[in-house]
């Protein structure tokens, strides 16, 4: 059994894990929804950002709750600062996640060159995926070598979301200029597809606060 300061740092984890998981659900329905081509599907992402903005809330002061009872030190302390700065970041990962579905669904219609666009929108929405899907997975390591592996994953896919945000936004003002009449639309895309761009982002400064959560070092935020 656990002891009771050890199980309230399990229930801060697995809060945070639940909060995790539901942007990650939501993605996952995004994806299959622009591989399925059923972008309509995309009015079906329910996550909002009040409603996380809430459970984050519930989640730091049952931080704050167990920094006054139990005053942690070196990497106990380490982590509680970790998660607290952790539930905002899911909070705006949320947020880019659900104004994602909303904007692609709202812009992308047949008038629009959907398969450039489809081209480049699963690869980058694959991408942003699995950085975070990696960086929340830190949360339960404990081995050293096993937490730089998974942060350097995540450097890694953070980095394809760039390249690949840079590739379809060349090509896509390649379209407008082909047809200036669309380019409301166009940019309306590029602005959706900016948000998978923002999550990778923010996958980074999690995946980041976990490491040093369990191995010190600097916190790096972007």
């Amino acid at each position: 059994m656990l002891k009771p300061y050890e199980q309230k740092l399990q229930n801060i984890k697995d809060e945070i894990l639940k909060v995790g998981t539901e942007v990650v659900e939501s993605l996952e329905l995004c994806l299959k929804a622009l591989k399925d081509n059923n972008i309509n599907d995309l009015k079906n992402i329910e996550i909002t950002e009040k409603k996380l903005q809430i459970k984050s809330n519930e989640i730091d002061n049952l931080i704050v709750t167990t920094l006054a009872l139990y005053s942690p030190e070196a990497t106990d302390l380490r982590q509680l600062v970790s998660f607290l700065k952790i539930t905002n970041e899911l909070v705006r990962t949320g947020s880019n996640a659900k104004d994602f579905a909303k904007q692609f669904k709202k812009s992308f219609s047949e008038d629009l060159n959907t398969s450039t666009i489809l081209e480049y929108a699963i690869p980058l929405l694959k991408s942003a995926l699995l950085s975070l899907q990696t960086s929340i997975s830190i949360i339960d390591e404990t081995n050293s070598k096993h937490i730089e592996e998974k942060y350097h994953r995540v450097i890694v896919e953070e980095s394809k979301t760039d390249d690949l945000y840079l590739m379809v936004e060349k090509n896509i003002l390649k379209l407008i200029s082909k047809n200036l009449d669309l380019s409301k639309e166009y940019f309306d895309i590029l602005s959706a597809l900016r948000r998978l761009e923002k999550i990778a982002d923010r996958a980074v400064s999690i995946a980041n606060l976990l490491q040093f959560a369990q191995v010190g070092g600097d916190i790096v935020q972007s």
